[in-house]
């Protein structure tokens, strides 16, 4: 247990979080940033992001938040990892955040706690998780070298990870719910020109099925209704996030979804509370919208502190 009060303490270490803290440090701040698992967020698992200023050429994801977190760190930043945050607790003006194992005050608290892939909840998504279902074609696409696959989404997200698969499977069929792909249209091309792909429109997953690995998924034709079967040794799903907000248990305004709902200031229903990145109600997200975020809300938080003390 500890009674320091820290000036700010960020939840999640992905773009936002880092980005909050880089900011947050340089003005001089004692900033805590906790983070559940290692930091980089999503961000981390894109093997090629193109389209972050800077980098003309791409860079890894994990590369990049690397750099974000030494840049962090270089300005004072504590970052704690694997430590998940279980409560946040309003208090008078402060804040209190419990872990497993440790309790932290802070002035300000910035929620920068990302999503967590959506399940579709077919028939075998639970049972061959890790046996031919990822969401992650970065850290599993090697394991299926010349092998088939199936991509269930045609997103950003969906053609992205599946450009990556690209350089290790045989084939990779993209199975899109909607009669068309909402990805950015220079990857729509770049994938549609590739002799290893093939794309089911308007189909839905029925199921994904094997013995003790995956062996073949099962699609429907959302028009017509018919159902045919995919001979595939891996399925990798994007069809969207879940915010990571239940650990708030209600304590500021959520939209329907479970984002949380802030002012343009990146405040929250809680003054001295502020939300950036994912886990915030929004149209858009992106690398850099989450940056623009983790700055507008460490200065926030300056100016909060400011006048509470």
């Amino acid at each position: 247990m500890t009674n320091a009060t820290h000036d700010v303490i960020i939840v999640g270490g992905g773009a936002a979080g880092l980005t909050a803290g880089i900011y947050a440090s340089r003005e001089g701040l004692d900033t805590l940033l906790l983070e559940k698992w290692l930091c980089g967020g999503l961000a981390a698992e894109t093997t090629s992001v193109e389209n972050y200023p800077g980098f003309p050429e791409g860079v890894h994801g994990r590369n990049l938040m690397e750099k974000f977190k030494q840049q962090a760190q270089r300005f004072g930043t504590q970052i704690v990892e694997y430590s998940g945050v279980a409560k946040a607790e309003p208090l008078e003006k402060k804040v209190k955040i419990k872990t497993d194992n440790q309790e932290y005050d802070a002035r300000c608290l910035i929620i920068a706690s990302g999503g967590t892939p959506k399940k579709v909840n077919v028939p075998g998504e639970d049972d061959f998780y890790g046996k031919g279902v990822s969401y992650c074609a970065t850290c599993d696409g090697p394991l299926y070298k010349g092998k088939d696959v199936a991509v269930i989404g045609c997103g950003d997200s969906g053609l992205q990870e599946g450009e990556s698969l690209l350089a290790h499977v045989r084939k990779a069929t993209f199975i899109e719910f909607l009669p068309y792909m909402n990805a950015a249209k220079i990857l729509q091309e770049r994938l549609q020109k590739s002799e290893k792909t093939d794309f089911l429109l308007n189909h839905m997953l029925a199921s994904i099925n094997g013995e003790d690995l995956v062996s073949s998924v099962t699609v429907k034709n959302r028009q017509t209704g018919e159902e045919r079967k995919l001979d595939v040794s891996g399925v990798f799903i994007y069809t969207g996030f879940l915010p990571n907000s239940s650990f708030l248990g209600g304590i500021v305004e959520l939209d329907t979804s479970g984002y949380i709902i802030t002012d343009e200031n990146m405040e929250t229903s809680v003054p001295g509370i502020y939300a950036v990145g994912d886990v915030r109600s929004k149209r858009v997200r992106q690398i850099d919208v989450a940056c623009g975020e983790g700055t507008i809300a460490a200065i926030s938080a300056r100016d909060y502190i400011k006048e509470l003390i």
